[in-house]
C-alpha cells in the first residue's frame, strides 16, 4: 500500500475504454486508463495535478490538434503527436483558488476520434487540510489506516492476541468498515460500526490460536472494506502472519543435557543488489538428533537451500540464502527465515535478512 497522498500527482487505475472514429473503417483506436480522477481533499491555493494515462493502439500516428480546458484556472500539458502503439500522458493542473467542490475538464481534439474526448478531475478545496499521513500512513481506497500488515509472533497454542488497526474516514460519506476473507482463527470488530466523514475509529483483530492448525508460519491476506459488498483489491489488502510455537511438552521430565542443540554461525545476513547470496552454518552441538521440521520465509523475494533437515550430534550443514531485490521491494514486512526445531532451547529460530 502506498502512503496517503495529500497533494500531488494522481495516477489513474486501469479501466480501459476504447473509442473509435465513426464512419472510418481504418479508424484509430485510443485507450484511456481512466477518464475521471478524484483527487479528494486539497488545500486552498495549492495547485493539484492529475495525470491521465493513454495509448495510441492503432497502426497510424495520432495527431493531437488541441487540448482545450474549460476555464483559465486550469493548465494542461501533453504531446502533439503520438507514434503507433505508443503510451502517453496528459497532465491537468487546477490552481485551487476557490473553496468547495470542483470539477474541471480538458477536451482532447485529435484525429483518433470525430468528437472530442473529455478528461475530468474532481475534488474539494478546503481552507485547511489536516495531514493524517503520520498517524494514518496507508490509504486504502478512502479509509486511512495506521498499519497495512499484521504479525502475531511467538504464539503459544491456546493464546488469544489482539491488534488494533486505527482508521480515519477520508471520504465524504458514512462508511461501515469491516474485514473480508477472514479465516476461522481471526475475528474483527469495528468500533464504531458506522464511521462518519473525517471521523476516526478502529478495527480490533483478534487471534484465536486454538484454530491455527499448523505449527510454524501461517500466512493469509484479509481485506479492509468500506462497506459490505466491496470488492477486494491489492489496494485494500492486509497480509496477516502467525508464528505458532511447537508443543515442547515431550521434553518435560527429560534430561535437557541429552537434548539436541542448534548452533548458528550467524542469525543475521546483510545482503544487497551486489551481494545477493549468503551462507549460514547450522551445527548440532547437542547429544541427540536435531530435526528441522519447518523452514519458511516471511516474504517473497527470498530463496533458501538447506541440504539436510536432520543433523546427528556433531554434524553441520550449510544454508544458502539468495535474495531477489525486485521482489523484496514489494514486501511489507522485513525479510526473515523461520525454522521450527526439536531443540527445546531453540524451538523457533528466526534469521533476519538486512537488505540495503
Amino acid at each position: 500500500m502506498k502512503n496517503h497522498p495529500i497533494i500531488g500527482k494522481v495516477i489513474a487505475l486501469s479501466i480501459v475504454i476504447c473509442l473509435f472514429a465513426p464512419g472510418n473503417v481504418a479508424a484509430q483506436k485510443l485507450t484511456i486508463n481512466k477518464t475521471t480522477i478524484d483527487v479528494g481533499k486539497t488545500s486552498f491555493e495549492v495547485p493539484v495535478t492529475v495525470t491521465f494515462e493513454l495509448r495510441n493502439k492503432s497502426s497510424k500516428p495520432m495527431v493531437i490538434n488541441k487540448l482545450e480546458t474549460d476555464c483559465g484556472c486550469t493548465t494542461v500539458d501533453g504531446p502533439k503527436t503520438v507514434a503507433p502503439g505508443e503510451r502517453f500522458t496528459i497532465s491537468l493542473t487546477y490552481d485551487a483558488r476557490l473553496l468547495g467542490h470542483f470539477t474541471k475538464q480538458v477536451a482532447l481534439h485529435s484525429n483518433a476520434t470525430r468528437d472530442p474526448v473529455y478528461l475530468k478531475m474532481k475534488g474539494v478545496v478546503l481552507a485547511d487540510v489536516v495531514d493524517y499521513s503520520k498517524r494514518y500512513p496507508y490509504d486504502m481506497a478512502g479509509l486511512l489506516a495506521s498499519i497495512n500488515n499484521v504479525e502475531f509472533d511467538n504464539v503459544k497454542k491456546g493464546e488469544h492476541r489482539e491488534v488494533e488497526i486505527n482508521l480515519m474516514n477520508n471520504t465524504e460519506q458514512d462508511l461501515t468498515p469491516n474485514m473480508l476473507h477472514l479465516p476461522t482463527y481471526l475475528h474483527a470488530l469495528a468500533m464504531p460500526e458506522t464511521l462518519e466523514p473525517n471521523r476516526s475509529g478502529k478495527i480490533i483483530l483478534t487471534l484465536n490460536s486454538e484454530d491455527v492448525h499448523n505449527y510454524g508460519l501461517t500466512q493469509v491476506s484479509i481485506y479492509l472494506a468500506k462497506k459490505l459488498g466491496d470488492r477486494i483489491s491489492e489496494e485494500t489488502e492486509i497480509p496477516v502472519s502467525v508464528v505458532l510455537l511447537p508443543d515442547m511438552s515431550a521434553f518435560e521430565g527429560q534430561n535437557i543435557e541429552q537434548a539436541p542443540h542448534l548452533q548458528l554461525s550467524a542469525n543475521t545476513l546483510n545482503l544487497d543488489a551486489n551481494h545477493k547470496n549468503g551462507t549460514i552454518i547450522l551445527s548440532n552441538t547437542g547429544k541427540s538428533a536435531l530435526s528441522i521440521s519447518s523452514l519458511q520465509m516471511f516474504t517473497g523475494g527470498v530463496k533458501v537451500k538447506l541440504p539436510k533437515r536432520e543433523l546427528q550430534p556433531g554434524e553441520s550443514t550449510k544454508m544458502r540464502v539468495t535474495i531477489i531485490p525486485g521482489q523484496l521491494k514489494k514486501a511489507r514486512s522485513k525479510p526473515r527465515i523461520l525454522m521450527i526445531t526439536n531443540d527445546p532451547s531453540n524451538a523457533n529460530v528466526v534469521i533476519t535478512i538486512n537488505v540495503e
